[in-house]
Formats: structure tokens, C-alpha cells, sequence
């Protein structure tokens, strides 16, 4: 089954009216819990069903009118479910030991990113977490098969990304309440920006293409996620933040953390311009503390770029200095 960003109706949530998107490539059934203000009637249209990712028509017309250059394109993912012999358990990651010389040429708070990244990459499921007869069946795998490139040539990247989501002044709790526009002002400001989607998805997964920023199965341990319990309701969300960081098996092959779950991360989309998903701009990666898919792939569109929740954060990558200019 082909991941395709199509506006695809999914199962309705019992967590608040929502529906929960399918693999079409759509996130969590309740990004839209915690908004404020505009974002509020954002979020409650959701809940109610109105304003919903998986039925957003319209919106996958809505067209970008900038025209500067793109970075990379994002590329796609092929889901499938697929029935093979488990492979062997992976060894541990950790970032390749030839970019760590190189560390010092990020900010602080930054690691440097560099290597080969696949647009097109197919990703077989091959156990699902959740029993056939749940609604959410499909929805969150328990266990992948190893990763296989699509794209004929892969595409060199090289970027400094934050090594944690921006926490709070005075706190080591990851900011939240912020939009794509607050986000990207942040970000601008200390001389960064925001992240392009695939810049995003290749600090999660690397070279490995792993579904899971730590690997191929699923470890609800590891990452501050599939929290059921004691969550709220639609604007009134109970702040089950973790410190950034806190999680130390929930690090990508280039030593990122929270990539899957505690708050969800705004990015901006792949494309010329401002760059364009299913008409969008405005993207949120790794979802938060709730049940959802948090794999590296997993998108959701359909809040503009003044929407804020408790649930939605901000991490900064920045342009790295090329190899050249760095050894000097």
C-alpha cells in the first residue's frame, strides 16, 4: 500500500470527536487539543470534525506563490504490511564516529548532520501494535522490516540541527504554544531557521531510513509517547511534558532526541518558496505524548501558521558551513 499525500477519512477518535488519520501520511487523531485563541476555534473545529487533516479538500488546493529555489524534496514513504522472517535484533546506534570531529562547526545546542538521504523509501510493517478489531488497527506498527531506498540517487545533505526541542527560559521543559509563525521568528532570530521537512525526517531516521528515530520496533519506553490516561479534553490538555533531553533511548542515528512524541514540531514544507504539502506550508512532525504513529514519515497538514497548542513546539536547524570552510 502506497503512502501517498492523499486527504484520506480515517476511524473516528474516542479521545474527542476527531478522526484518526490512515496511512495516507496524516498524524494523530487530536493534534488539535490544546490551541488558543484563533487556534482554539482551529482546534475545536477539528475536534467537532469540521476542520479535519483527513478531509481537508480544500485546503490540498490551496497554492504557494513563492519562487526561490527548493532544498532536497521530501520524498515519499511506501507502508505495506508484509509477513517475513524477524530479522535479528539491531545493535545499538550512536553518531557516526567521522562526524563527531566536525561537531564544533553548530552552534551550541547543535550537532551536525551530514550523509546521503532517500526521497522514496518503502517500509514494509510487519506486525501492527494494535489488534484487527480496533479502530486503529494498521495505525501504529509494533514491528518494521529494514528499510529500502525507491529513489534512484540519493541526496547529499549536510545542516546543523538542534539537538533538543527549544525549551522554555528558566526551564528544561520543551516550549509550547507556538505556531509555525512564532517558531520560525524564534528561530530567525539566533540566526537560524526553521527546518525543512526532509531536513527533519533524515536527522530522524539517517542513512539507516529507520522508521523509529532508535530503530525498527517499537519501544513506547523510550520516547515520552502512548500516553492514554489522564490527557484532557480539547483545549484543556494536561501537560505531561518531559524534560528535552530526559529520554536517552529516544536519540536518531545522529544523536537527536524527542523526535517521536513529547511536543509535536512545526517544520516547513519541502518545495519552491515557502514550499507546499497537500497545499500547506505549515507542517508538524513527530507528534506528541499521545497514542500515534511517531515514525521519522509521519506528517500532519491542516493547522495554519498562527495555530498553537499545548502540544506543538519548535526546533531550529541552520545552514553548516561547507567542508572546505569548516577545516580551516
Amino acid at each position: 500500500m502506497k503512502s501517498s499525500p492523499a486527504c484520506t477519512r480515517g476511524p473516528t477518535s474516542s479521545w474527542g470527536g476527531t478522526d484518526a488519520p490512515t496511512w495516507s501520511g496524516n498524524d494523530e487523531p487530536t493534534s488539535s487539543w490544546g490551541g488558543t485563541g484563533e487556534a482554539t476555534r482551529h482546534a475545536r473545529a477539528l475536534a467537532l470534525g469540521v476542520v479535519l487533516v483527513a478531509t481537508l479538500a480544500p485546503a490540498c488546493a490551496r497554492s504557494q506563490q513563492e519562487a526561490a529555489e527548493p532544498p532536497a524534496q521530501v520524498g515519499t514513504a511506501t507502508i505495506a504490511v508484509a509477513t517475513v522472517t524477524p530479522a535479528p535484533p539491531e545493535a545499538k546506534s550512536s553518531a557516526p564516529a567521522g562526524k563527531k570531529a566536525e561537531a564544533n562547526v553548530c552552534p551550541e545546542g547543535m550537532v551536525l548532520v551530514e550523509g546521503e538521504y532517500c526521497p522514496d523509501v518503502e517500509q514494509k510493517c510487519l506486525e501492527w501494535m494494535d489488534p484487527p478489531t480496533s479502530r486503529y488497527h494498521q495505525f501504529r506498527c509494533a514491528r518494521y522490516a529494514k528499510s529500502v531506498c525507491k529513489s534512484k540517487e540519493r541526496v547529499h545533505m549536510r545542516y546543523c540541527i538542534d539537538a533538543t526541542e527549544r525549551a522554555e527560559p528558566g526551564t528544561d521543559l520543551p516550549r509550547h504554544f507556538m505556531s509555525w509563525t512564532s517558531s520560525k521568528k524564534l528561530c530567525e532570530a539566533e540566526g537560524g531557521r526553521l527546518c525543512r521537512e526532509s531536513e527533519w525526517q533524515f536527522a530522524c531516521e539517517g542513512e539507516e531510513m529507520r522508521p523509529y528515530p532508535y530503530g525498527w520496533e517499537r519501544n513506547s519506553a523510550a520516547c515520552n509517547v502512548d500516553l492514554s490516561e489522564n490527557i484532557g479534553k480539547p483545549g484543556r490538555l494536561v501537560d505531561h511534558r518531559s524534560v528535552v533531553g530526559s529520554h536517552e533511548k529516544c536519540a536518531s542515528p545522529f544523536g537527536v532526541q524527542d523526535m517521536a512524541g513529547n511536543v509535536e514540531e512545526w517544520v516547513q514544507a519541502d518545495g519552491r518558496g515557502l514550499g507546499s504539502k497537500m497545499g500547506w506550508k505549515e507542517v508538524l512532525k513527530g507528534s506528541w505524548w499521545i497514542p500515534s504513529r511517531h515514525a521519522c514519515r509521519q506528517f500532519q497538514v491542516g493547522h495554519n501558521d498562527v495555530y498553537s497548542g499545548a502540544e506543538t513546539g519548535t526546533r531550529c536547524c541552520k545552514d553548516a558551513p561547507p567542508r572546505e570552510v569548516a577545516a580551516r
